[in-house]
């Protein structure tokens, strides 16, 4: 079973994966009385899986380009594109990525996509490229990312957040009229933070992601707030981490109208020991979103909310985070420690970054009762 970072005595989100001290102890009950067979009477049946997809028969599948993964024994960070041109403009409703090996590990997905008069090939470039590497710069010239000027394409030509994945977690499929994606028909889904665990033997992944089309404009397209590093707010103190110390750092936001929150995803990198996320109102009282006591860098997910939480105008989101640039830290990835600093968003996992996003939507009276439990397509 997948670990579960987050602490369930702080709040809940749908999908979590942990063991309650009561569950604990009847399994340690059991092993220790030899593990007897129990009751087949009333056994479970063991579940039954669907292949290509968990949400539905996609209308569209696209492929990345097949990557080598040394057997060396190291983790990989990687960067991919995966190009693509529909007949015209058209509506997304969901997109699911999916694994084609056992060594992804996790990865986060946005969509960029282009004005005809902006960009004449998607698929000139770079498909892959490794994180500790490049800067954000040099990934967009290498994978021919920007516009055909040089250009970086607008903000309202990204889609944050388009697809994410780790192991155990359902794409996310809100209900009707949530969500969902207007795009041009020329554009890349930008695989911007895949992780590949260690192998000791070559292996060829053929990961993909599906598309699932929908037949109108997204009618409460979902939105999003980044805290923290690249993002709306600053880091205090500047995010600078001496070696041999351990710090605390904040970043706070206060949002202008009322919203409801969907998903909330934590990001730090080798040196996050711990990660705190509330929001506080103008009245005084504290909405808690996330606790992440003991932070791994490997285990990063986007966390759904059993149902929309509602945060009023005027609210502060805060975000406390202590990162740890000692020996003691077994993720360090110096020894002895060094200089580690944010480097204004480098994809670097030996730098530091401090991220809080948020996918909301404008707040509607109701928003508290929706369920957002995972749903498949007719």
């Amino acid at each position: 079973m997948p670990p579960w970072p987050a602490d369930p005595s702080y709040s809940h989100f749908e999908g979590e994966n942990y063991l309650t001290e009561n569950e604990i102890s009847l399994i340690n009950d059991w092993v220790e009385a030899g593990s007897p067979f129990g009751d087949s009477a009333v056994m479970i049946p063991f579940p039954k899986f669907n292949r290509g997809s968990m949400i539905g028969t996609p209308d569209a599948v696209l492929k990345i380009k097949p990557f080598l993964i040394k057997g060396d024994h190291s983790d990989r960070f990687v960067v991919m594109k995966i190009p693509y041109e529909f007949p015209s403009d058209t509506f997304i409703r969901a997109i699911e990525f999916v694994p084609g090996s056992r060594m992804v590990h996790h990865v986060n997905g946005r969509i960029i996509f282009y004005d005809e008069d902006k960009k004449k090939d998607v698929f000139a470039g770079a498909y892959a490229l490794n994180t500790n590497d490049e800067t954000r710069e040099t990934v967009f010239k290498k994978m021919n990312l920007l516009n055909d000027d040089g250009s970086f394409p607008g903000e309202d030509h990204y889609i944050h957040s388009a697809t994410n994945y780790l192991p155990g977690v359902t794409a996310t499929l809100y209900p009707e009229n949530i969500g969902g994606f207007t795009v041009k028909r020329k554009g890349i889904i930008y695989l911007n933070d895949i992780h590949y665990g260690p192998s000791n033997e070559d292996v060829w992944d053929s990961s993909y992601v599906n598309i699932f089309f929908g037949n109108k404009p997204p009618e409460r397209p979902v939105q999003e707030i980044q805290l923290g590093t690249l993002g709306i707010s600053d880091i205090i103190p500047a995010l600078v981490i001496p070696p041999d110390t351990v710090m605390k750092f904040r970043t706070s936001a206060k949002i202008l109208g009322d919203i409801s929150v969907l998903t909330i995803n934590p990001h730090m990198h080798l040196l996050g020991k711990s990660f705190v996320a509330y929001a506080v109102t103008l009245n005084g009282d504290t909405i808690p979103l996330i606790r992440i006591n003991n932070w791994d860098f490997r285990w990063q997910y986007f966390y759904t909310f059993p149902k929309m939480v509602h945060l009023p105008a005027g609210s502060n989101i805060e975000v406390i985070a202590t990162m740890d640039n000692t020996k003691n830290n077994p993720n360090n990835p110096f020894n002895p420690p060094q200089l580690i600093e944010g480097r204004n968003g480098s994809m670097r996992t030996t730098d530091e970054m401090l991220q809080l996003i948020i996918t909301y939507l404008p707040y509607k009276k109701g928003d508290e009762s929706i369920s957002l439990a995972a749903q498949q397509f007719d």
